[in-house]
Parts: C-alpha cells; structure tokens; sequence
C-alpha cells in the first residue's frame, strides 16, 4: 500500500487578497514603453511608477498614506530628457532613488520626507557615461553610494555615487544586456544578454567567471541570484514557450530544474523574498502572480499557488519585508499597476490565528543601514547586509516599519581630477579660470574662478572674506598671485566699462537736445530738420511742398530748403 506524504512548509497556504479600491491608488498614467522594465519601485516610505510624460521623461513618487486618485497635475521627478526605463530605491536611504532613461544620464535624486509638493527637475548628482540609452539601474546590498548601470551600449558601469566617479567599467557583452543582480554579499555579479547566455562576472576585475546558455528563445530573459548562491532564471524555449530553471554557480550549463510553465509573450520578472524563499514570477500582460517556494529537496523549486486577476498587469514593485504588516503575519506586498491606471495593492499572507510575533515568518531581514563603504569595497573588501529584527519594532497604521535611524541626505563630494594637479601657469585650470569656466571646490560645489585646483569657498560665517585652501600641490603663494592678477583684470574691465558708459549717456544726451530742438523748430513753422553739429552752418529757404519729411545728407549744401551736415562736423 502506498500513500504520499504532503510536504511540510510553513508557506504551504500562502493566499494572496487585494485590498478595498480606496486603499489603492488611481488614475495613474503608466507608462507604454515597450522596454522591459517593471515601471515600479517601492520602499517603506514611497511608491514610485515610471508615467508617460510629454516633452521628456518622468516619475511620480507617491507617499504610501496618499491614496485614491491621484490628480492629473500632481508633482512628478521630471529631469530627463527622454523616457524614464527603470527606477531603483536605494537600500540604504529611503529617501534617494535612481533613474536611467533614453538620454543616456542617469540621475540620483533625493525626495523629501512628506513626498513632493511641486515638480523636482534637480538631481543630486548626474551620472554622465553612457552612450545609449540606460535601461537597468540596480544598488548595491550592502556597500554605501555603490550603484549599477547597464545600457544598450552594452555596458556595465558601477558607480560611486557619493563622488559621481567610475569605478568599475565592464565591456564583455556582444549586445543589449537585459538584467544583472547582485549576490548576497556584492561579490559576483549575474547578468543575462540578448546573445542567449547567462555569465558570473567580479564587479572588480569585470572578468567572466563562468558563462553558458540560459535559455533557447530569442525574448528576454532574467536572472537573480538567491541568498545560498544558486542562480533562479526565467525565459523561453524555440517554441516561444516560457520557462524557469535553477543552476549553480559552478554548471550554469547543467540546470537543476527546467520548467515549462505556459505559452505567452510576456517576459516574466522573478520577485525574490529572501528571508522566505519565496520566488513570485510576475508575467508583463498577465493576469496571474504564481508564487514558488525553493527548498533543498527534490524537485528544488515547489509550486505553491497564484494570485488571479480579472485584468492584465502593466507593472509591478514589491514591497522589502520592513514594510510589511508582522501583525497580520504579511510575507509580502505587491503593487501592481494595469492598463486602466488603477494601483492595486495586493497582501501575501500566511493565515495564523495568534496575533503574537510570529518568529518562524520573520528571521532577521535587510536593515537599512550599510555595511561597507564605497571605497572600502572599491579596496576589495565584502561583507553581508545588516540585518534587523522586526519584533518590538514601531510601525505605521497601515503596518510599515519605521526606521530609527535618523533621514540623512545624501551629499556628492567632488574628487580632484588630473587638471587639479597641473601649475597654475599655462596649465588646463588655470585657463579654464581665466575663462571663467567652474573649477571643482572642496564642498563638492563649482564656482566661478580658483585656478590650479585651488579650493576657494564662502566662510561659515557669511562673511564677504574668503578662505584659500591647499590642495593639490599649489601653494598659496601661487594662488595669491592669481587672485592679484584676476583682480586687476577685473580693475580694467571696469574701468572700460565706465567709460564707456559714461561715453553712452553723453551721446544720449546729446541725442536728446537735437531731437528736442528739432521739434522746437517744426512747432515754429520753421519746416526745415535742424542737426546738432560743433561747426555746422546752415541755410534757411522756404520748404517746397513735399508730404515727405525732411532728410538730411552730408556734403555740401544742395539748396533744396533742408539743413545740411557738413562733413567736418563731429563725429557722433
């Protein structure tokens, strides 16, 4: 006799339930790029939806106690020139987000506690590298400022935001990459190409690991590294049929599981809950979310249900369990947009009768503070994300984890370049003052004049006396000797400048009396033009009868009843 023993998981029942139409948000102009992006990002504190916008590109951002309709004229991040392709909150500050877009700059952008009150078209920083248009944007786990770029330009770029410098540039993909993802702790990267293959990079070194073909078909594929370093990947098949494996690291040609699921146009995003296991595949243009729990037993990845919708999805972010609701033991949250502007929130929720902590559901989760520094991972250094644990925590009404760290703001500091290291004489710098072009400051700021790399800021005080600082190798005697120069300069410039406007109001002047004695002369039936002019003679005869005005010509006089300039008069 045989019998099938059910397996046992806390995660067996997980249902999905939409929250109540005045709970969602509505009236959201989503956009219709056809790139392969979710058009949504979420944090405890905002929700952010890429939205179709005339005259460039543009994204709304959304604090999450603002629902209902949205108005047709609410405040949008609208810097970009082109369409916006992908937005990315950092992990570490939720108050900054990430934008790529079809001008090719990527733009860091802080939004105040609160949400917008009127459009934001100045970034923090402009990331200025690409050649083509950015289409992934992705933050590093666990290390300070550290974000990822990737355009059609088939490169990877990895930023220091803090300084808005390189680097890491990586040139190893023969065409458009479509998605990349960090592991755990930021050491590996995994992307996947239009060329069919899935490949392991170092994000230091930019060299290929371990490469293979991820899938068959021609459409997009994605893949995303789980926290015990397998890789999860979603694609097609030759027959256009879609497909999910699992590999290792080690033989990313021999797949553990391959799965076909259904035949459909929409590439799938794998969502990852990694204190769960949980791998949500959402499809672009379906109506279904299919939930998977992975496990180190065979088949390796289970089915556990899907969330079914009356209407197809245009986009969808999901939510990082800090804010989630522990209360009504909420594993996950998703916000998924459709055609008809409508947001819809959705709860994934493990049902348990107890109103306790429930510690099985919750381990220790993603904090919001970083682990390393932008130039100590620079240096080689790895380290797993911080984690918290979300019991006796603060929380909103609508159940989101409120941070006790303080809002900090993310400053850009401005690192000496090679001109900061030239002599002030002859040198790119000091030209590039004497021209008026901005030298880079100490503060991260620019200004106007300073050669030779020489920071010059306001004092604290507000006082009108400057600082001069040493940087670079110039000392302050050079640069006390460019300031004399620039300020004599400036002595003569003014001084011309009077002149000359003393020169402009003498003629206006002059101007003014001949037209006024001019007018005198007409009134008095005189008839003739009357020129102002040191030695000028003139004539008087009757004027013919003429409906034209009297002219004036220089030379001698012509007899015709007009005034006449002589041609030694002074010139005016």
């Amino acid at each position: 006799m045989s019998f099938r023993v059910v397996r046992s998981s806390k995660f067996r029942h997980v249902y999905g339930q939409a929250l109540k139409r005045e709970q969602c948000y509505d009236n959201i102009r989503v956009s219709k790029s056809s790139w392969d992006s979710t058009f949504c990002a979420v944090n405890p504190k905002f929700l952010a939806i890429i939205v179709e916008s005339a005259g460039g590109g543009a994204f709304i951002v959304l604090p999450h106690n603002k629902v209902g309709r949205i108005a047709a004229d609410h405040a949008l991040v609208g810097g970009h020139k082109g369409p916006v392709l992908d937005i990315a909150w950092c992990p570490h500050n939720d108050n900054v987000i990430a934008s790529g877009s079809e001008d090719c700059v990527v733009k860091v952008w802080q939004i105040p506690d609160g949400g917008l009150s009127r459009t934001l078209t100045e970034p923090v920083v402009d990331l200025v590298y690409h050649q083509r248009r950015v289409g992934l944007v992705l933050w590093h786990p666990s290390a300070l400022n550290v974000l990822l770029t990737a355009g059609s330009d088939n490169l990877i770029v990895i930023w220091n935001v803090g300084t808005g410098e390189v680097l890491m540039r990586m040139d190893c993909h023969p065409d458009t990459i479509y998605s990349a993802c960090w592991n755990w702790d930021g050491s590996q990267l995994v992307t996947t190409c239009k060329d069919k293959k899935i490949r392991i990079l170092n994000p230091r070194t930019g060299e290929v690991e371990n490469e293979a073909l991820a899938h068959e078909g021609s459409k997009a594929t994605r893949a995303i590294f789980l926290r015990h370093g397998l890789i999860f990947t979603t694609g097609f098949n030759r027959s256009s049929e879609r497909q999910y494996s699992l590999r290792a690291p080690d033989a990313l040609g021999d797949p553990i599981v391959m799965v076909e699921l259904d035949t459909s146009n929409g590439v799938m995003f794998p969502l990852y809950d990694p204190d769960t296991n949980l791998i949500y595949l959402c499809g672009k243009g379906d109506s279904v979310i299919r939930y998977f729990e992975v496990t180190p037993e065979q088949p390796f990845v289970h089915y556990i249900n899907q969330f079914q919708t009356p209407d197809s999805q245009r986009a969808i972010g999901m939510m990082p369990k800090r804010g989630c609701d522990v209360s009504t033991c909420e594993v996950a949250r998703f916000y998924r947009l459709n055609n008809s502007g409508l947001c819809q929130v959705i709860s994934m929720t493990v049902p348990r009768k107890s109103e306790l902590f429930q510690e099985d559901l919750y381990p220790d989760t993603l904090a919001d503070e970083a682990s390393l520094s932008a130039e100590e991972w620079a240096s080689g250094m790895d380290a797993d994300p911080q984690l918290i644990s979300l019991k006796d925590r603060v929380f909103l009404v609508q159940g989101g984890y409120v941070s006790q760290a303080q809002s900090t703001t993310l400053t850009v500091t401005k690192k000496s370049n090679v001109l900061d290291k030239m002599g002030p004489k002859g040198s790119a710098a000091a030209n590039a003052s004497a021209n008026g072009s901005p030298v880079t400051v100490n503060n991260g700021t620019t200004g106007a004049g300073g050669g030779g790399g020489g920071s010059i800021s306001p004092a604290s005080n507000g006082a009108q006396q400057q600082q001069v600082a040493i940087v670079g190798g110039v000392s302050e005697q050079q640069l006390a000797e460019l300031r004399t120069k620039f300020e004599e300069e400036f002595r003569k410039l003014k001084a011309i400048i009077v002149k000359h406007e003393n020169r402009i109001r003498s003629l206006e002047a002059t101007v003014k009396a001949v037209t006024d004695r001019g007018l005198t002369e007409v009134d008095g039936g005189g008839g003739g033009s009357l020129l102002a002019g040191s030695n000028s003679t003139t004539s008087t005869s009757p004027a013919p009868a003429s409906s034209h005005p009297p002219t004036t010509t220089s030379g001698d006089d012509g007899g015709d009843g007009h005034y006449h300039h002589n041609a030694s008069h002074e010139e005016v």
